[in-house]
């Protein structure tokens, strides 16, 4: 990121963590977590301690950093490195990214940009247009679709927590990320104690992996003892049950369709049931035992939105309630060829044009590299 650049956004971002204290805390348990943060144009820094929030609060102020993270694993001595912390347990987090659901709407709000001459366009071309440069660079913008889609994700995950795996509703934290997605949290204590195999395993039924048709009572041999799941079944059993028969009265003509066809079939079922029951996580993080994590109520530099808190998962508008910078307007140079909406007002699309822009549109656009500061 070039300097001037970098100076607003740094601007800005102080700006937020001096006037909105209220949203940033240090989780439960602290002084067991390590803490990291990166500044602009520099590299991480890690195996801190912050016990309180004003040890938090006197951090962001002095370093500004660009992004701030605080790790789910819980430690002995979380200041010392990875080898000698002596990992106690964590959290298990969950990371859903609109970028990872594979949306048709995706082409419609991805922006390619020349990384020779800087010109933007918004359909993929070998070669820019206007300098003839083959390489590009990627932002994407994201859209209602997107978070549409990615709350129904969360929605799905919470459904399997609750019921599957005997996580209590108050145990389960929901996180805009700051960018295009959710984060998940569950502080649950029997959770805890699980290694990166045992949480790989979780992610697996999670997002309906390696389902075989035997598990659902569909034989290789002798097709026609095959014993289908009912409606009132729990876990994954229950759930194809009512996806494949809808209702129970057509419960023996679907069965007998489904021995019909046989084996190889109802494997093609089950993988067509993956792509809309399986929860589409970011399988790396959760089994991620040491991994730092983005702070609840920090800013992430991918965007200029906050990470915040999801109480109303239905109702909530990342557009609006984590945009959280000033309204005071700032003139930069933008090369966005699309339109963008933040807190219900619309820019562009603009073609490299100087326009004065309130401070979270204009962090925005410099976040997502569509523009530079004069």
């Amino acid at each position: 990121m070039n300097e001037k650049n970098a100076l607003l956004i740094e601007s800005a971002f102080k700006e937020y963590y001096f006037n909105r204290f209220d949203l940033i805390h240090v989780p439960q348990r602290a002084v067991e977590r390590e803490f990291g943060y990166q500044k602009f144009n520099s590299g991480m820094t890690r195996h801190l301690v912050v016990k309180n929030d004003k040890e938090l609060h006197l951090m962001l102020m002095k370093e500004v950093p660009s992004d701030v993270y605080c790790s789910n694993a819980y430690y002995m001595f979380p200041n010392l490195p990875m080898s000698e912390k002596d990992w106690k347990g964590a959290d298990m987090i969950f990371d859903i990214d609109a970028k990872d659901l594979a949306l048709p709407c995706r082409k419609d709000h991805t922006i390619f940009k020349c990384s020779s001459c800087n010109n933007s366009v918004t359909e993929f071309q070998s070669q820019c247009p206007k300098c003839g440069s083959g390489k590009f660079e990627t932002a994407s913008v994201i859209c209602k679709n997107c978070i549409s889609e990615s709350k129904k994700e969360v929605t799905k995950l919470v459904d399997i927590l609750t019921t599957d795996l005997n996580v209590q509703k108050e145990q389960i934290e929901t996180y805009f990320s700051g960018n295009e997605g959710f984060h998940i949290r569950v502080t649950n204590a029997d959770y805890e104690p699980l290694g990166s195999q045992e949480r790989a395993d979780l992610v697996d039924y999670i997002m309906f992996n390696g389902a075989i048709p035997e598990s659902f009572g569909i034989k290789r041999q002798n097709n026609s003892k095959s014993l289908l799941p009912t409606f009132e079944e729990k876990g994954w059993r229950g759930r194809v049950a009512r996806k494949l028969f809808s209702s129970r009265s057509k419960v023996p003509k679907v069965t007998r369709e489904i021995i019909a066809s046989g084996y190889s079939a109802f494997q093609v079922q089950l993988e067509e049931i993956k792509k809309t029951m399986g929860v589409r996580v970011d399988p790396k993080v959760t089994m991620d035992i040491h991994r730092i994590f983005r702070l609840e109520g920090s800013i992430n530099s991918k965007s200029g939105l906050s990470k915040i808190q999801c109480t109303n998962l239905d109702s909530f508008d990342p557009f609006l309630e984590a945009c959280l910078l000033g309204d005071d307007n700032v003139e930069i140079m933008v090369d966005c060829p699309l339109q963008i909406r933040l807190k219900n007002k619309k820019f562009g699309p603009y073609k490299s044009e100087i326009v004065s822009l309130p401070k979270y549109a204009a962090v925005y656009m410099l976040c997502k590299g569509l523009g530079n500061a004069i």
